[in-house]
C-alpha cells in the first residue's frame, strides 16, 4: 500500500476579484420563494425560510393540483420507454416550475395551477436505453446573468443542453445548435449504452459542470473514466476536464499501482454536486472504480475514487480533497450533494461542506482549506482472503459525528425482540461471512450493513441555516455479496459480483429484516457541537407482524426512505415504495411533515401513488406549495387551501 497523501493538501492558491465577485454574487441572488436549483441552493440546504405552512396549520395541507408528465403518452404508445422511478425535482423561478422528466423532457408549469406552458423534448430516448438505471432522470440547472434566463439539461444520450426558460427553445449559439457531446469527451463512452448522464449539471462562475453515470456491471476491467467536464454557460465551448482518475504525473498518480490508471474507469459523479459562488469552487462527491466489488486487478488507494474533491470553477484546479474509502471493494459511493453550511464550533465560526455517506458517516470539513472540523482516525479494518486482492489496512472514521445508521452484520445489531427471534437471525447469519463495517466481499458471500442501497443516498440531507441542525433520512437495507469467477471468455475481470443486477437481499426470521429497527430513521445531527440531537423511525414498517409475534405493540419501525425539504416551520419528507432501498415492508404513500425541533408526526398528507423523487418548497403569488414526484409520473402540489 502507497503512503497515505494528505487528505486536505492545497494544490494551489488564488485570489478573487472583488469586483467580480460582487457582479456574480448579484446575478445569483435568489429571491424568498424561489428554488432555483436541484437543491434549493447551489450549496444543497434544501431549506426555505417560509412559514406559511407551519405547525398550526399543516394538518389542513391538501393536494391542489396534479401534473401530469409528457413522459406518458411516450411511455404507454412504447413499453421499452418505461421507467421505473420517477426521481426528478423542478425548479421554481418567478413562480414557475422548470422540470425534467424521466425521458429527460423538460417542461415549464404555472406554479399557482399546474398548467404546462411549453415542453422541450431533445428525444435523447430514441438513442436507446440507458445503462444501470434505465431512463431515470433527477433535474435540471438554472443560470440567469439577469438579463439571459438559461436551462441546463444533460440527458441520457450524452449531451449537455441549454434551453431559454422563457420559450422553451433550444439556445442555438450554444455548442453546436443548442447542445454539446459531453460523451465525446470520454475515451470508450458509448452514450447510453455504457455512459448516461443522470443528475443535473450545476454552474458556478459562468461554467456548467457535468458528471455522468457509467455501466456498474462491466465484464471487462477497461471502462470509461469518469471525469467532470465543464463548458462556457454562454457559448458551450470546453472550460476544462477534471481527471478522476489522475493521469501520469499528475497528483495522485501513483495511487494506482502497476499502471492500472490506464485501463481502470468509472470513479464517476454520478449524483448531485455542490459550489459556492463566492469562493468559486466545485464540490464533487465521487464513486467507486471498475469494478464495485473486487481491486485485486486496481491495487492502491485509488484516488480519487469515494473522495470529497474541491476543484476551483474557472480551471478544474484541485483545492482540496479527503478520500472516505480508500480501495474500495463495497460500492460505498458518496452518494449525495455535499452540503455548505457556516457553522460555529467552540465559539469559532467555520465555512462548513458536510458529506453524508452510504456507510452512515458524516464528514464535516472547512469547506475553503479541507481541514476536518473534527479529528478523523485512520482504524484498522479486516483483510481479505480473496485471492489477488489487496486491501487498505486502514479506513477513516470521524470522531464526530456519531454515525446515523446502524453498522456492521455483527451478532449485536441482529434483530432481538425475542430470544428465539434472535437464536434463529444468528444461524442465518453465520450462513455468511459477516463482521464489522468495512468487512470485505467473499466468495462465500459477506453480508454488508449498510448495503450498497443503504445509509444515505442520492436524495440527501437537509440543513438549517437559523440552528446548524442537519436532518438525514437513512435507510439500513443489508445485503449479500458473493464473488465469482466470470466465464474467461466473456470477461477479463478476475472476480465479479454474483447475485444479480443489485444484488442479494437479506432475509431474517419469520419474513422479517435479519437486523434490529428502525429500518428507516431520520436522524437530527447538530453541526455546531457534533452531537445527535434525535432520530426517530420513518414509517411503521411490519409493525403489526412483530407486534404479534412479540404480544404488545412495538411502535413505528421505519421502512423506507425518501428526500428532505426544510422550511422556517417543518421538516418535509415523502415515504412509499418507490423511496428505493427499503425492504422492510410498509410504508403507503403519504408526504409528511416533521416538527424539526424533535422529530414528532405534525400532519400527513395521503398522495396518490408512492413519492420517488425529493420534494420542494416555493412561493406562487401568495401562496406557499410543497411539490413532489410520484411513481405515476405526476408532480403533486401541496398547500393550503
Amino acid at each position: 500500500m502507497v503512503a497515505r497523501l494528505h487528505p486536505f493538501a492545497l494544490v494551489a492558491s488564488f485570489c478573487l476579484v472583488l469586483a467580480t465577485a460582487t457582479t456574480l454574487l448579484a446575478a445569483e441572488k435568489q429571491p424568498v420563494g424561489d428554488w432555483r436549483h436541484y437543491s434549493g441552493d447551489k450549496g444543497s440546504m434544501k431549506y426555505a425560510p417560509l412559514d406559511q405552512i407551519n405547525a398550526e396549520n399543516a394538518s389542513k395541507m391538501k393536494i391542489l393540483w396534479t401534473w401530469d408528465s409528457p413522459d406518458i403518452p411516450i411511455q404507454d404508445k412504447n413499453r421499452r420507454l418505461f421507467s421505473f422511478a420517477h426521481e426528478y425535482t423542478p425548479l421554481a423561478v418567478g413562480g414557475i416550475l422548470y422540470t425534467s422528466t424521466s425521458l429527460a423532457q423538460v417542461a415549464a408549469i404555472d406554479g399557482a395551477t399546474g398548467e404546462t406552458l411549453w415542453v422541450f423534448n431533445p428525444k435523447a430516448y430514441e438513442a436507446g436505453r440507458p445503462t444501470n438505471l434505465g431512463f431515470v432522470h433527477r433535474g435540471i440547472d438554472y443560470w440567469t446573468d439577469g438579463k439571459e434566463e438559461r436551462l441546463f439539461l444533460a440527458a441520457h444520450d450524452g449531451y449537455l443542453y441549454a434551453i431559454d426558460a422563457k420559450t422553451g427553445k433550444g439556445i442555438s449559439e450554444f455548442g453546436e445548435g443548442g447542445r454539446v457531446n459531453v460523451a465525446a469527451g470520454i475515451e470508450g463512452a458509448q452514450a447510453p449504452e455504457n455512459y448516461t448522464i443522470t443528475s443535473p449539471p450545476l454552474v458556478c462562475r459562468d461554467v456548467v459542470a457535468v458528471g455522468s453515470s457509467i455501466n456498474d456491471g462491466p465484464q471487462q476491467k477497461e471502462a470509461p473514466k469518469g471525469d467532470v467536464q465543464a463548458y462556457d454557460v454562454r457559448t458551450g465551448k470546453p472550460a476544462w476536464t477534471f481527471h478522476t482518475i489522475p493521469r501520469e504525473g499528475e497528483f495522485g498518480n501513483e495511487t494506482w499501482e502497476n499502471d492500472s490508471w490506464k485501463y481502470t474507469g468509472n470513479t464517476n459523479l454520478w449524483t448531485l454536486m455542490s459550489a459556492d459562488e463566492e469562493l468559486g469552487y466545485f464540490y464533487f462527491p465521487l464513486s467507486t472504480p471498475t469494478n464495485d466489488w473486487y481491486g485485486g486487478q486496481r491495487h492502491g488507494d485509488n484516488l480519487f475514487a469515494e473522495s470529497l474533491v474541491c476543484v476551483e470553477a474557472k480551471t478544474g484546479k484541485r483545492v482540496w480533497h479527503f478520500q472516505t474509502v480508500h480501495h474500495g471493494v463495497w460500492d460505498y459511493d458518496l452518494p449525495a450533494a455535499p452540503i455548505l453550511c457556516d457553522i460555529k464550533v467552540d465559539g469559532k465560526e467555520i465555512p462548513a461542506v458536510a458529506q453524508i455517506t452510504k456507510t452512515g458517516f458524516t464528514f464535516v470539513f472547512n469547506r475553503k482549506t479541507g481541514e476536518p472540523v473534527w479529528p478523523i482516525e485512520e482504524k484498522q479494518v479486516p483483510p481479505s482472503a480473496v485471492p489477488g486482492e489487496k486491501l487498505s489496512p486502514t479506513q477513516p472514521v470521524p470522531t464526530k459525528p456519531a454515525p446515523y445508521e446502524l453498522q456492521g452484520a455483527t451478532e449485536e445489531n441482529l434483530i432481538d425482540f425475542t430470544p428465539e427471534l434472535k437464536a434463529e437471525a444468528k444461524k442465518l447469519l453465520d450462513a455468511f461471512d459477516h463482521g464489522p463495517l468495512f468487512t470485505p466481499p467473499t466468495e462465500k458471500g459477506t453480508i454488508n450493513l449498510p448495503g450498497w442501497a443503504g445509509g444515505a443516498n442520492w436524495w440527501g440531507a437537509a440543513f438549517d441555516p437559523e440552528t446548524g441542525m442537519l436532518y438525514v433520512p437513512s435507510i439500513s437495507a443489508p445485503i449479500s455479496v458473493k464473488l465469482q469467477r466470470p466465464d474467461p471468455k466473456r470477461s477479463n475481470l478476475t472476480f465479479v459480483r454474483g447475485g444479480g443486477a443489485f444484488g442479494q437481499p437479506v432475509n431474517g426470521p419469520k419474513g422479517l429484516p435479519l437486523f434490529k429497527p428502525p429500518w428507516g430513521r431520520i436522524t437530527a445531527i447538530d453541526l455546531n457541537t457534533g452531537d445527535h440531537a434525535w432520530m426517530v423511525p420513518h414509517g411503521d414498517g411490519p409493525r403489526e407482524k412483530v407486534s404479534e409475534l412479540v404480544g404488545k405493540d412495538v411502535g413505528p419501525l421505519g421502512s423506507g426512505g425518501g428526500g428532505p425539504v426544510l422550511t422556517k416551520s417543518l421538516l418535509f419528507i415523502g415515504q412509499g415504495s418507490a423511496g428505493r432501498g427499503g425492504r422492510s415492508g410498509g410504508g403507503g404513500a403519504v408526504l409528511r411533515a416533521f416538527d424539526k425541533a424533535n422529530g414528532k408526526v405534525v400532519a400527513e398528507v395521503q398522495l396518490p401513488a408512492a413519492p420517488s423523487g425529493t420534494p420542494m418548497t416555493y412561493m406562487a403569488g401568495d401562496k406557499q406549495f410543497v411539490v413532489v414526484a410520484t411513481s405515476d409520473r405526476k408532480l403533486v402540489a401541496i398547500g393550503l387551501e
